[in-house]
């Protein structure tokens, strides 16, 4: 029997208060956040830490929980999945890139300029609400 694969990821800012965008092999040429799948016994927060450090080579830090969402054999994944993307804010000192063979490219933009890139529909999703907790 299938089940959903339960995922997490993060929108990070840089010390300069960029965020961290990158486009992967998983999401047709679509740009997202580093993330991936939760391991058996592993937290979700300390499942993003362990993504971000495997995908990018940083350390997160002031980790917050942002949203959970549901990709249901989105056309957008590389193959058919059920996935629900448990999502996260969070902070990192580094800047360097250090990417994993998933990574195609990454780019460090301001959050109202990360609209403009090609975004998968839930990386959007997250990014808006984040616009969205920036003007309250």
């Amino acid at each position: 029997m299938q089940r959903p694969t339960v995922c997490v990821g993060a929108l990070v800012w840089g010390t300069d208060g960029r965020v961290l965008l990158v486009r992967t092999t998983k999401w047709r040429g679509r740009w997202g956040v580093p993330g991936g799948k939760v391991e058996w016994g592993e937290t979700l927060l300390d499942a993003v830490v362990r993504e971000f450090q495997e995908e990018v080579g940083l350390e997160l830090h002031d980790v917050l929980y942002a949203q959970t969402q549901e990709a249901v054999l989105s056309p957008e994944f590389h193959t058919e999945a059920h996935l629900l993307l448990v999502d996260f804010f969070a902070s990192t000192s580094g800047h360097d890139i250090v990417p994993n063979e998933e990574i195609e490219e990454w780019a460090w933009v301001h959050l109202h300029g990360a609209l403009d890139y090609p975004l998968n529909t839930f990386t959007r999703t997250l990014v808006e609400l984040a616009l969205q907790r920036e003007n309250l």
